[in-house]
């Protein structure tokens, strides 16, 4: 069957500043992935809603993918017009975090609700959610319950990726057969080789492979059933949870030291972590919120199955191998 392409796609307010007159009216610009800025995702909403409190205006402005904005910021250096980079995770905020280029956000983040207390001094998530394959029940009766279990499925049952080069789901691939089987990783992707369909340089292609039938599972989130249940009422689209445990990703957003409104861009994230900011982004990137909304989280993210066991690791692992693992599975799958 085929899917839709769509997905493929107070202390707070007393931050803010007073409005001022046009021609003084600052902006803050961010840069973002594309899927974040989109018409259907988070980013015109919590325009919407910063600039109506800021006096002031914000400008998106978006890359293929969050590690294009790294690597865009890098390239820019102290030059970069950028205030804030949205869209980072965990996975990179490592490298982030030693190019120098982002400072303190100052913000009290005791209150956020997130499976583990959060202490980074330098980026606030937004956002999180285990990664996953997603699979079709019209199409997939018996999905697989763990890695192994994919290896011992016939050839033709096929899986779309993406690059951990170019994508974070790539990474967080890597990162978590990386952290399910240790040293026996590069066995794994061995053994996953022939069902490889593809490796995309990004989520969507890949998605997009699942929701036209060419890939029978694609690497997406445990929360990516919602958007199916809410948007189109359809049932069929599950994710697959591995006895191994899952590795969670946590979207992250860091403000630059080059910043010429350093005070504005902590008021954005103050209000990006707020419920009034929160209640955008779950069924709009489609990702679990930081903050408690209660009963203005819609219900059907309660009823997701979630993995029994988190798979962890710490950012000196991440930033010691991960280019080592990175090139550990390209070898065994090419």
């Amino acid at each position: 069957m085929v899917k839709s392409t769509r997905l493929v796609a107070a202390v707070l307010f007393g931050l803010f500043a007073a409005p001022v007159s046009a021609q003084e009216t600052p902006t803050l610009t961010i840069y973002t992935y594309d899927g974040f800025a989109a018409e259907w995702g988070p980013g015109p909403g919590l325009k919407a809603g910063f600039e109506a409190t800021c006096g002031c205006t914000v400008q998106w402005i978006a890359a293929d993918s969050s590690i294009g904005t790294l690597r865009r910021v890098q390239l820019e250096g102290d030059t970069t017009p950028a205030d804030l980079i949205v869209g980072l995770d965990t996975a990179i905020a490592g490298e982030a975090r030693d190019t120098g280029l982002f400072a303190d956000h100052g913000l009290d983040l005791s209150g956020l609700s997130l499976p583990e207390p959060w202490t980074d001094a330098q980026f606030v998530p937004f956002d999180y959610a285990h990664f996953a394959f997603v699979y079709d029940s019209d199409t997939v009766n018996t999905p697989p319950k763990s890695f192994e279990e994919l290896i011992a499925l016939p050839a033709d049952f096929k899986i779309a990726i993406q690059d951990p080069r170019s994508a974070t789901p790539g990474l967080g691939l890597v990162l978590w057969v990386k952290a399910a089987y240790g040293d026996r990783a590069a066995q794994i992707w061995a053994g996953l080789k022939p069902h490889i369909l593809t490796v995309t340089r990004e989520w969507s292609e890949s998605y997009n492979l699942f929701l036209t039938g060419e890939a029978d599972m694609a690497l997406s989130y445990t929360t990516s059933p919602a958007y199916h249940i809410i948007s189109e009422n359809d049932q069929t689209i599950h994710a697959a949870l591995f006895d191994e445990g899952h590795l969670a990703q946590t979207e992250v957003a860091g403000i630059l030291k080059s910043s010429k409104h350093q005070d504005l861009a902590r008021q954005f994230l103050a209000y990006m972590t707020s419920a009034e900011g929160q209640k955008i982004i779950p069924t709009t990137n489609w990702m679990l919120p930081v903050t408690n909304l209660g009963d203005q989280l819609d219900p059907t993210f309660a009823t997701l199955p979630q993995p029994a066991k988190t798979l962890m690791l710490t950012d000196a692992e991440i930033e010691a191998n991960s280019q080592a693992l990175i090139d550990e599975m390209l070898q065994a799958i090419q």
